[in-house]
């Protein structure tokens, strides 16, 4: 999986979360991750979760954003699956980076104490499954409680870099795994 730190700000509105958005922004072809800063306001029209549809809202001054697309297989469960992943990625990075904070996962979310510390959704099109996560990078802006990496004393791109490379790892881990299985019955040396 290619992974890529954008430097330009982009305010994510939920339009990102599309097939062949990162190609078209960065030029990666096939299965990638982009990590980028910037504001978040994601129109109604744009909500992909139902749950949010009617909810306060999902919106931040300043975050983390990630979107992420995979091709092999436009699955829904999967792409649930590494939300998931990514969600507890995040948290590990952030124990590493803030020994001593209490970050909690929830599901797909991470928390500090009440305050909600990141957003997630998990999608898929007709060629590709897609996900976005991101995590507040300073206070501001959001409909519900919230906690910061500032109030965590993290730099938000030390952060994002950190977590774009041990997703990679673990995509490249799981590859190799699911490639040196043998199926059962299969014939022995």
């Amino acid at each position: 999986m290619n992974v890529r730190w954008l430097d330009d700000r982009i305010d994510y509105d939920g339009s990102q979360l599309r097939a062949h958005w990162i190609l078209e922004r960065t030029g990666l072809v096939g299965d990638a991750m982009v990590g980028f800063r910037g504001a978040c306001a994601v129109t109604k029209a744009e909500i992909a979760d139902l749950a949010d549809i009617d909810g306060p809202g999902i919106a931040g001054d300043d975050m983390v954003h990630f979107v992420a697309e995979w091709f092999s297989h436009p699955d829904l469960l999967l792409a649930t699956h590494r939300q998931r992943l990514l969600a507890a990625q995040a948290g590990e990075v952030l124990r590493e980076l803030a020994p001593g904070a209490a970050v909690r996962r929830d599901g797909d979310d991470l928390f500090v104490g009440a305050g909600k510390l990141s957003i997630s959704v998990a999608t898929a099109s007709s060629v590709s499954a897609l996900l976005h996560f991101a995590v507040n990078a300073t206070p501001g802006g959001a409909p519900v409680r919230t906690a910061t990496l500032a109030e965590l004393g993290i730099d938000p791109v030390l952060f994002a870099e950190r977590l774009l490379v041990l997703a990679a790892k673990e995509q490249a881990s799981i590859a190799i795994a699911r490639a040196k299985v043998r199926s059962k019955g299969e014939w022995r040396r």
